[in-house]
């Protein structure tokens, strides 16, 4: 389990940034309790050695005029490694698929659109999804509401669990 390569202080760090991105390396270190210059050095390492992807703003797409999410939960003909791979790549391309997740199941796919409006998802449901090779079924479910949207993993779990196998 990578968690085990990773000390409190680590842990902490991440939990911090995944929080608030944009703090000062000062304010972290305050929050973690250990000096600027240590502390930059292990954001460092971190970075390095992928446990921090990158740093995002949160937007608001209703505020931006993206008012349609869906998931759509894609069956493909053939599942074999290079046809998977392949509707990956393409998923990649698409501007409107924000997330595409593989699954074990009725289900090989789900991706999360976005889209301005129903026209538009429409447009790239009919003009590119369900035209693409090997696409076999696609179902859609339009959101009416989201109730959470928590972003990065629950660090407090992971601390607990922790603290259970020490």
């Amino acid at each position: 389990m990578p968690s085990h390569r990773l000390d409190p202080i680590d842990r902490k760090i991440l939990a911090e940034l995944q929080a608030d991105g944009r703090m000062t390396n000062v304010e972290l270190a305050r929050r973690v309790g250990i000096s600027a210059p240590p502390c930059l050095r292990r954001v460092r390492t971190l970075e390095e050695q992928g446990f921090i992807r990158g740093y995002h703003a949160e937007v608001d797409p209703r505020e931006l005029g993206f008012e349609v999410q869906v998931f759509a939960m894609v069956g493909l003909q053939s599942q074999a490694e290079g046809d998977l791979r392949a509707f990956e790549d393409l998923c990649r391309g698409w501007p409107l698929v924000r997330e595409c997740h593989m699954l074990n199941g009725e289900v090989d796919f789900i991706l999360k659109c976005v889209a301005p409006d129903l026209s538009s998802f429409q447009s790239f449901l009919t003009g590119e999804l369900l035209t693409s090779a090997n696409v076999g079924s696609v179902k859609t479910s339009l959101v009416i509401r989201g109730a959470k949207d928590e972003p990065g993993v629950p660090f407090d779990v992971l601390e607990t669990r922790l603290g259970e196998a020490g």
